[in-house]
């Protein structure tokens, strides 16, 4: 067996499948781009969708990549299996309707077996087929492979709903009798079933046909193929480790943890590696999950993230590593990425910066946990039923992040059990939900060759000219059929060139008229898209009859356009200045340039002030003012790169480029249509900023003439409320806020006052009626006060006094019930809880409360049962005899 490290054999695979023609695709955001039906990245076909369907057909119809993904379906079995990561690499060639079955498994055959390549044994490969596929075993057969090395499997055919699918062909690699964890005799002994001998490291899928909407499968236009192979797997054949962990994708990970820790070293006790092993796996997905935009939050990828964070930490506990810990690992998995992501590293600083905010967040939750947990424990065994019901064992893994496996080993050495199958109920709802929160999107569309096979030659001339006055009709289609004529009613049509943009990089397409050769309107362009070979495919209403091979002239709208090339270069320039302000972290996360405003979405990790926002505000106009020239040149990728040229990271660039400066303020790739200087856009004014998810945020704008309008509403709305104040200048306007200000804060003082005397003269008359009942003395009565504030005073005034063991009062506020318990600490030692107490009673006003053992409030919707939770108080201090 060769010696080759990941590096080494990512990049093998690679070159292997370009010397066979492929291009190699970049590893793409792990955030997917316009496919609401992934939450992540979770497969190499993930980002090939548009090349399957027919939507977009690539330069090259061979393609190879290595696809950072990432899967959390089976998170509770990280650390405990061999194989199951978060993160993972897919390795993957594939072919968009060029070769098929017969030139994948052989080159399949070449990579495994071919010294110059892997080189490995072929007498340790093994393949799957499907029992229908005959074509497939009979190629297998050809390269070499022995009957008995071709097993068939029914469960060997690629489906996943509507869309390509078809039979595929697993590969299995004989690791040996050492790694045989099963008898001789075992039904899953074998390549294919669940043992640790046979190990899958590829998947060649074929599809060829359409699983239509009515279930029935039919031949695809196109074949395709589709293949899969784990870079994790395949390093830990060529490391010859024991699994995945033992490889140089994770050791240096498990190293660094070891140092941290104050238990057991890695390797010695299986219990104790799990928490090694899922450190490892999780700091390389969040990681990588972070540095693609993702941030923590309680919802989506960001609830993912912070899942995969606490789950950590407290495996960092069990090995006795106090304190934030987890950022430390951040520059280590970069360093063992940089290779292939040298993104990783360059990020590493903010990335940490991130996960150490949430690890302080996540310890402080964990104490509140631990501390419920311990409650959880002591009503089981007050209750006498010594199980944690299903719902409490998912608060603690949902809300505090505890795993149920983590529960079960607390509540097993108090002789507690917990009701796993109710936490499995309260998982699925929740997976519901989170399907639900999806939609019903597919995941991949219908193979439809209509527009695959349009191939005309289609010129784009709007960035010089937005006339055309000779444009030939090369394609017409009405109701998804290509047509020689159309009427009257809506069609779609390509010309030989067009002045019309296509919608792409957040610019609005363009609008128009198509006029025909003697002026007459002939159509109104509503819509231009980009057709799947590139051609500007425009949406038009017919009024006249249009022929194909008629001549047409042209034309854009022309103040539309105007508007929208104002703002798409503000974006420009909004894009650069909030890198100013907030660091080189901020991207770009999506953008809408429309003619009469621009809005701008943006990562950032925290709040904007309203004085970031000024200075945002301030460099955009500087550069208008400055009249910068901007400029376009075309060149490659790779020299725009040079130049400085920021480029998003989930766009796929072809060969050819469009970099645009602004002076040397600026400087993007970018398709779209620009002024050619940044006076013309007279004024920039951001209209509003908010938040539109975790760690995103939104910014939206306004230009010229829109900008003008927006000030000049916004001096009225200031006159109008300095003559309210009786202002007499525009500038004494703030005065004469401060002045009421003070005033209101004057008078809620004295009101304040008044109200704390009011409650000082009840309590004094609350505070002699005491109850002694069983040796516990109580006081427990309602009052007039102005909100929870004062009823936390009152109880203050009570403790420092020593009235009673016990003080309940409550209070309605507007329509609203208030409710405050304090106990005595004396009386809390002795196990008396004012938590307990306050949900007794709480029911009566249809509210609930909490809080510490010696004080709890709470809140409700019914100020009728104020009078029946004081009876109740009794009854529960009666009780505790």
């Amino acid at each position: 067996m060769k010696k080759l490290n990941s590096s080494e054999i990512r990049q093998m695979y690679l070159d292997f499948f370009k010397s066979k023609g492929h291009s190699i695709e970049p590893s793409a955001s792990l955030i997917p781009v316009d496919d609401p039906s992934l939450l992540w990245i979770n497969s190499g076909v993930a980002t090939m969708k548009k090349y399957f369907d027919g939507s977009v057909v690539p330069e090259n119809p061979r393609l190879t990549s290595s696809q950072k993904s990432i899967r959390t379906n089976d998170i509770e079995n990280v650390g405990k299996t061999a194989r199951h990561h978060t993160l993972f690499e897919m390795l993957g060639n594939f072919s968009v309707g060029d070769y098929f079955k017969e030139q994948a498994i052989e080159w399949g055959w070449e990579l495994l077996t071919s010294d110059k390549w892997f080189g490995w044994d072929p007498e340790k490969l093994y393949m799957t087929v499907y029992p229908d596929d005959t074509d497939a075993k009979k190629f297998w057969k050809q390269v070499g492979v022995s009957d008995d090395h071709i097993i068939e499997a029914e469960d060997n055919f690629w489906d996943i709903g509507e869309g390509p699918s078809g039979p595929d062909s697993e590969i299995f690699y004989d690791r040996g009798e050492s790694f045989n964890d099963l008898a001789p005799d075992d039904p899953e002994n074998y390549p294919g079933g669940e043992n640790q001998r046979y190990l899958e490291v590829w998947n060649i899928v074929f599809s060829q046909f359409n699983h239509e909407p009515d279930g029935t499968y039919k031949p695809l236009p196109r074949k395709n193929i589709d293949t899969g192979m784990g870079l994790e797997r395949v390093v830990s054949v060529f490391q010859n480790a024991k699994t995945n962990f033992e490889t140089d994708l994770f050791m240096p990970m498990i190293e660094e943890t070891q140092g941290l820790s104050s238990t057991t070293e890695y390797g010695k006790d299986s219990k104790i590696d799990v928490s090694y092993k899922v450190i490892a796996d999780h700091s390389r997905a969040i990681t990588f999950a972070i540095g693609d935009g993702a941030l923590p939050s309680n919802e989506g990828r960001g609830y993912i993230i912070r899942r995969l964070i606490r789950r950590a930490v407290v495996n960092g506990q069990k090995l006795g590593i106090k304190g934030p810990f987890l950022y430390k690992l951040v520059p280590v998995v970069g360093k063992v990425m940089e290779s292939y992501y040298p993104e990783v590293l360059q990020q590493s600083d903010y990335i940490a910066k991130i996960v150490k905010s949430e690890e302080d967040r996540f310890n402080e939750t964990l104490a509140d946990g631990l501390h419920l947990l311990n409650d959880l424990i002591s009503e089981t065994k007050k209750d006498k039923t010594y199980i944690i019901n299903g719902a409490d064992a998912f608060k603690l893994y949902d809300t505090y992040g505890f795993p149920v496996e983590l529960t079960r080993e607390y509540t097993e050495d108090e002789g507690i059990k917990v009701d796993e199958d109710g936490f499995k109920v309260e998982m699925e709802k929740q997976r519901n939900r989170a399907r639900k929160a999806r939609g019903s999107k597919k995941a991949m569309g219908l193979q439809n060759d209509l527009l695959v096979d349009v191939k005309v030659p289609s010129q784009y001339v709007g960035y010089e000219d937005l006339s055309v006055d000779d444009a030939t009709l090369e394609t017409v289609i009405v109701d998804q059929r290509l047509v020689k004529k159309t009427a009257t009613g809506q069609a779609q049509v390509i010309f030989d060139k067009t002045p019309f943009y296509a919608e792409m990089g957040g610019q609005v397409a363009d609008k128009g008229d198509i006029l025909d050769e003697k002026g007459n309107l002939v159509a109104v362009v509503i819509d231009v898209q980009h057709a799947p070979n590139g051609q500007n495919l425009h949406t038009i209403e017919v009024k006249r009859p249009m022929e194909v091979d008629g001549h047409y002239k042209l034309t854009v709208d022309r103040h539309f356009h105007s508007k929208v090339e104002k703002n798409h270069t503000a974006t420009h320039l909004l894009d650069q200045a909030l890198r100013n302000v907030f660091g080189e972290h901020t991207q770009q996360a999506g953008s809408l340039v429309e003619p009469d405003y621009l809005r701008f979405d943006f990562t950032h990790f925290g709040q904007v002030t309203a004085e970031d926002l000024q200075k945002v505000e301030q460099i955009v106009n500087d550069q208008i003012f400055a009249e910068l020239p901007v400029t376009t040149i075309e060149t490659d990728p790779e020299t725009g790169k040079k130049m400085g040229a920021i480029a998003l990271f989930s766009e796929k660039y072809g060969k050819t480029v469009r970099v645009v400066s602004v002076g040397d303020f600026s400087i993007e790739f970018c398709g779209g249509d620009h002024v050619s200087n940044t006076n013309e856009l007279g004024l920039f004014k951001i209209k509003s900023e908010s938040g539109i998810g975790a760690g995103t945020r939104r910014i939206e704008a306004v230009t010229s003439k829109e900008a003008f309008e927006f000030l000049n509403e916004h001096n009225t709305m200031l006159e109008n409320i300095a003559s309210g104040l009786k202002a007499p200048q525009l500038q004494d306007v703030p005065h004469k806020i401060d002045q009421l200000n003070d005033q209101v804060k004057r008078l809620e003082n004295e009101n304040k006052s008044l109200h704390a005397k009011l409650a000082g003269q009840q309590a004094d008359k609350v505070f002699e009626k005491i109850q002694e009942i069983n040796g516990t003395t109580l006081i427990a009565g309602t009052v007039q006060v102005s909100g929870m504030d004062q009823l936390r005073q009152l109880a203050d005034t009570w403790r420092q006094k020593g009235y009673s063991d016990i003080l309940v009062l409550g209070a309605q506020v507007e329509d609203k019930a208030n409710l405050i318990v304090a106990v005595a600490d004396e009386k809390v030692k002795l196990g008396i809880k004012a938590g307990d107490l306050i949900k007794a009673i709480s029911p009566n006003i249809n509210g609930g409360g909490g809080g510490r053992p010696n004080l709890a409030q709470a809140g409700g919707k019914k100020p009728s049962g104020l009078n029946d939770a004081m009876v109740a108080a009794s009854e529960w201090v009666k009780a505790l005899a």
